[in-house]
């Protein structure tokens, strides 16, 4: 039986590699102006924290998945809804709006599978109308580009 606290283990940290920020300045800029501008693009908080974390979740982002659930917490999010957002589907706490950004959040981040559902998309715009479904679309592929900007640099969670 191991009787190590979780605090007195060892953690295995892989190095970080090159820090994009440094070695590709304007690109990163480009992608931090597309980021500000999506916050601001009328999507509410609290959709714009679900995306965030919930994209980070799927991507295993550890670094991306620590400072958005932060942020959401930050901005009012409850812890109860943050532990129930991997098994969102079965939880009582997500609106039917929230529901649809969730299932359509999925659908595009893991559009490999088998692209955007019909049902989801039709759900979503149905719910959410066209032009707030573009915005949540857009903050689903930024969040996205900053997951894998993060694992292939691996940046490291404080």
């Amino acid at each position: 039986m191991n009787n190590l606290l979780p605090s007195t283990a060892a953690h295995v940290v892989p190095p970080s590699r090159f820090d994009l920020l440094s070695v590709e300045p304007k690109a990163y800029a480009g992608l931090t102006v597309m980021h500000r501008q999506l916050a601001q693009s009328g999507l509410s908080l609290t959709h714009w924290d679900l995306i965030n974390v919930r994209t980070s979740q799927l991507n295993g982002c550890a670094y991306c998945l620590m400072t958005h659930s932060q942020e959401a917490l930050d901005h009012g999010e409850t812890e109860q809804r943050l532990r129930a957002l991997p098994a969102w589907r079965e939880a009582p706490f997500f609106t039917a709006e929230e529901r649809a950004i969730l299932a359509y959040a999925e659908e595009v981040t893991l559009i490999t599978k088998h692209h955007v559902a019909e049902a989801v998309y039709n759900e979503a715009v149905a719910l959410l109308g066209e032009a707030y479904l573009a915005q949540v679309l857009l903050a689903v592929v930024a969040m996205n580009a900053w997951n894998r900007l993060g694992i292939a640099q691996r940046k490291t969670p404080v």
